[in-house]
């Protein structure tokens, strides 16, 4: 999927929010959207998921299965948790049967078990977060869109979410991802688009990206831990003592 010299304004004679945008995502692609508050990420996420049409320009290729997950989900909406999965199912094409085992499956997956029969408007931000994740994965998404996806969200699920991308990625899926906390550093090998100045830049994925990961030994293993991982070339940054040990 690609976008070819896309141009956005919300009216006419108003300033362009985006110009000129041309950038591609292959398929088992991450592409990781880049961008101060208010540059025109979720503007831009929003073209890619064909919740926008561009002013100028064409969106070429959208896959027919788009998961689309918006910064803020809008949950101010009569149904309950379940009921609003089953018909968002409905309305992706899934028989009874199918909607019920997905249903089933992302709100155990997500922690949403308990909230299935409260309604929408009684769910704190992150729960209602959590449901919005739930309904773009009914039907396993070609393209997953995440605007923020972190955002209000527990520290379990936040820990889910990587995963959930790479499963997406792993069926040949694409996945376009918006993060100002850094979450995505768990996302190795993602190329880039920074959106600045109502234009973006591209980078591919960088297959040099280093990773950091916190690894817990006992005190009496810790010479010999620190030894093993420098022979095989990592490099240790700091070695610390656990509070409360």
């Amino acid at each position: 999927m690609h976008l070819d010299d896309v141009w956005l304004r919300y009216r006419r004679g108003g300033p362009w929010v985006l110009q000129n945008v041309t950038a591609r995502v292959e398929p088992g692609g991450i592409v990781v959207v880049l961008g101060r508050n208010g540059a025109g990420k979720s503007t831009l996420l929003q073209l890619v998921a064909g919740v926008l049409r561009p002013t100028r320009g064409r969106v070429i290729d959208r896959p027919a299965v788009v998961g689309w997950v918006p910064e803020r989900f809008p949950a101010d909406q009569p149904d309950t948790v379940s009921g609003y999965l089953r018909a968002m199912a409905a309305v992706r094409g899934l028989g009874p049967a199918t909607a019920a085992r997905a249903v089933d499956e992302w709100t155990q997956r997500l922690g949403l078990g308990g909230y299935r029969d409260v309604k929408l408007p009684e769910l704190s931000k992150g729960t209602a977060q959590k449901v919005g994740l739930a309904q773009a994965m009914l039907a396993p998404p070609d393209l997953l869109i995440l605007d923020e996806p972190w955002e209000g969200l527990d520290a379990a699920t936040r820990d889910l979410v990587p995963g959930i991308v790479l499963e997406v990625v792993a069926r040949g899926g694409s996945v376009l991802v918006s993060d100002h906390r850094g979450e995505t550093v768990r996302l190795p090998g993602a190329a880039t688009w920074t959106v600045a100045d109502g234009t973006v830049t591209t980078a591919a994925a960088d297959t040099g990206q280093r990773c950091v990961v916190e690894v817990a030994v006992d005190a009496a293993d810790l010479a010999d831990a620190v030894a093993r991982l420098r022979e095989q070339g990592h490099q240790v940054l700091r070695v610390r003592e656990e509070v409360g040990s």
